[in-house]
Order: C-alpha cells, then sequence, then structure tokens
C-alpha cells in the first residue's frame, strides 16, 4: 500500500477530525513533502470553506510549512492576517487563511518527511501552547500508524534555494526606495531602501528570503541587501535619512554595527520581526552604540503584535512605525483612531517620531494629520523606485 493510500485509512481521517474539533479549525490535513511541492495526503472529513482536497500540491517555496520548518514562521499562528511575515504571502490571502497550526512528520532520521497542519478562515485567539502540544501528539499518532517510512519523499533542497545561493556569489540585488514624507508639507524626510530580485525565481522578497532561511543564509543576504542600499549613503541631501531593515539576528552579526556607522549620521536601522529576540541585553548594546553615534533606531510594524511592543519598550528607539494594519480604513475606524492616539501619545512621551506605513488614500493621511501623525509613507505619498524618483524635487526638511 502506498503512503498516500495509507495516509486516507480511517484510522488517520480520525486523529485529523478529533484535532480539528479540539482547535476548533476549518480543516485539518496531512501533508507530504516532495522536492517542490507539498502534497496533500489527507483532510479531516470536515473541511469547511478552505476549498482542499487530497491530492492537490502546493508549490512548497510558497507553503507556510517551508518557513515553519526553516523557522521563518512560527508553528501556531492565530492571526495570520496580522502576522508581519504570513499577511503578504499570497498563499494567505488565496486560501483565505486567518488561523494556522502546524508539527512537523519525521522519518526514522529525524529529518521532516511532511506537515500535520490546520487552518481556519478567521482569527482564531484560542491557539497557543495547547494548540503545540495537540499537535505534536497527533504528529506522533500519524507516523506510529502509518510507519512513516512511508510518506512520499524526503524533502529537496529547493531550486529557489539553490538559486539564492547564486545571488550572494554574484550579488544579485537591485536596490529600490521609498520615500517617507511630512504629512503636512509634502517635503521628504527619509528613504526606505528595499531589496529586489529576479521575478523569474524570486516573485517578491518575501520568496528570496524564506529561501535563504531554508538556505542557512538568511543572515548573510540581509547583510548584502543593507551593504548594497548603504553605498546610497552618500548622496543623501542634509536632512535626509537612509534606512535599511535588518531582523535582530542580522543586526547582532559583527558584519552589521561597523557597517551602519560607515554610513554616518544619516543611516536609521529598522528593526523586522522576521526572527525572534533571544538575547536583548546583547540587542540594546548595540542599538544603544548605534543612537549614541547618530544611526537612526526605528521599531518597524508597531501595533502589529507582541513583539514590536516588546521592541519599543526595550529598544527606546528613535523613530517607530505604525503598522499598515492600523492605517487601512483609519479614516472610519474609530478603534483604529484610538490605537494610533495612544500610539501617538506614548511617542511623544519618549521623544520618538512617529510614522504611518500604507498610507493610500488622501483621506487616512488627513485623519492620521488629524490625530498628530506628522511622518508617513505608502503608494499615496510614493511607490518603491528608483533613486531620484523617491526623493523629488524640492527642498528637504527632516523637522518641517
Amino acid at each position: 500500500m502506498t503512503a498516500a493510500r495509507a495516509a486516507q485509512e480511517p484510522g488517520v481521517r480520525q486523529i485529523l477530525d478529533r484535532v480539528r474539533e479540539h482547535l476548533q479549525m476549518d480543516i485539518a490535513f496531512l501533508s507530504g513533502l516532495t522536492r517542490s511541492a507539498e502534497v496533500v495526503l489527507a483532510t479531516s472529513t470536515e473541511t469547511g470553506p478552505m476549498q482542499m482536497a487530497v491530492g492537490d500540491e502546493l508549490d512548497l517555496d510558497d507553503t507556510y510549512c517551508v518557513r515553519v520548518l526553516s523557522g521563518l514562521l512560527p508553528p501556531v499562528i492565530p492571526d495570520a492576517r496580522r502576522h508581519p511575515e504570513a499577511r503578504d504571502l499570497d498563499v494567505t490571502h488565496e486560501m483565505g487563511i486567518g488561523a494556522y497550526a502546524g508539527a512537523p512528520l519525521r522519518g526514522p532520521d529525524g529529518k521532516p518527511v511532511g506537515m500535520l497542519c490546520c487552518l481556519g478562515q478567521g482569527a482564531n485567539p484560542l491557539l497557543g501552547e495547547d494548540a503545540l502540544r495537540v499537535l505534536g501528539l497527533a504528529a506522533a499518532l500519524v507516523e506510529d500508524h502509518l510507519g512513516v517510512p512511508g510518506l512520499p519523499h524526503r524533502p529537496a533542497v529547493s531550486d529557489r534555494v539553490r538559486r539564492v545561493r547564486t545571488v550572494l556569489e554574484r550579488e544579485e540585488i537591485r536596490t529600490v526606495f521609498q520615500r517617507v514624507e511630512h504629512l503636512g508639507s509634502g517635503t521628504v524626510v527619509a528613504v526606505e531602501a528595499l531589496s529586489r530580485f529576479d521575478p523569474r525565481w524570486f516573485p517578491t522578497p518575501v520568496h528570496a528570503f524564506a529561501a535563504a532561511q531554508a538556505a542557512g543564509c538568511a543572515v548573510d543576504l540581509e547583510v548584502l541587501a543593507a551593504r548594497r542600499a548603504l553605498r546610497h549613503a552618500v548622496r543623501l541631501p542634509a536632512d535626509v535619512r537612509l534606512s535599511v531593515n535588518l531582523s535582530a539576528d542580522a543586526l547582532l552579526d559583527p558584519r552589521t554595527e561597523p557597517l551602519l556607522l560607515a554610513g554616518g549620521g544619516g543611516v536609521g536601522v529598522e528593526l523586522t520581526e522576521h526572527t525572534p529576540v533571544h538575547d536583548y541585553g546583547r540587542l540594546v548594546a548595540v542599538t544603544d552604540r548605534l543612537r549614541d553615534a547618530g544611526v537612526q533606531v526605528v521599531v518597524d510594524d508597531a501595533g502589529a503584535g507582541y513583539a514590536s511592543l516588546r521592541h519599543v519598550l526595550r529598544l527606546r528607539p528613535t523613530a517607530i512605525k505604525l503598522d499598515l494594519d492600523l492605517v487601512r480604513g483609519i479614516d472610519a475606524d474609530p478603534v483604529r483612531q484610538a490605537l494610533a492616539r495612544a500610539v501617538v501619545d506614548f511617542a511623544g512621551s519618549v521623544g520618538a517620531w512617529l510614522v504611518a506605513e500604507g498610507i493610500e488614500t488622501p483621506a487616512e493621511r488627513d485623519a492620521l494629520l488629524d490625530l498628530g501623525v506628522h511622518f508617513g509613507q505608502g503608494y499615496l505619498l510614493g511607490r518603491p523606485g528608483a533613486w531620484e524618483d523617491a526623493l523629488g524635487d524640492g527642498p528637504f526638511h527632516r523637522d518641517a
């Protein structure tokens, strides 16, 4: 009997049914990992609105599972549309994923050969440590039931993982820039550097950094991206800053601090949530030295989750970026307005300037100004593009 047929036995489906019910999710499913795909081998009896069936194949590089296995995503996500990594993935929107939980199935050598996952269309705030324990137990039961050697294929390094090593060797990164404006005057106060890659291999930057994480070279790719961006620091007008995005792991890398300090006082670093902070003492020591040298320390995605709030409390940043989920539709949402007002008060009390991300309409911009948010970026103000387009014309006054 093949592994795919064995996975559809009543005993496996019963396990999936119990897991789905216990976690209050729409579907539980068992998948196997091939060279380039995640293949659905079995589903719970009820699948809700998730539209997933046995035999479905998902491009491995686009899945949650490859990111969970590489550490880029946590194994339990109560609200995928607010998670800083999951919310931007195409699969989140295409499949309507609101909540996720997953655990690996391992072969005799301990390497992952499949996943046991649950999905929900809506957010599920009840997911937590209990979900991880339940999934771990269920995965062990499935392994015992199937004798796991049988799951389809052991995962191999994907083409994108191999390709990202070529990116590093050849430095195949294109840097684009997005302007940050004073919302009242329209003057440019900063430009944020963003990385782009060959779209044939990496349709979005998320694909590239996920492949780098799977290849064990995520920090190398971040450092390379920062180095390529910071070459433009010498071209900055007097009162404009250039910021680069770095995870905590990349910021702690010994190559990073000298790189940022060499950029001078016009440089800023935006701390992302891509990796958890394991040693705040070391991180604070680095950010303190950078701030003392005039490098701006920015906490990204404030309001998106607990990690960004903890960054604000521990790092005492010079700037805070208001998460785009709080900005979207803020002109018509009293709850978003109340939260933004609280962040404005907090930023003022600690002497940090506040930037709203993701501004797309004049109504959002005007509402933010009324709330006391004076700086922002987003498609309304300018899309990522060439250096000259990001800077635009006219005077540059950071304190305007």
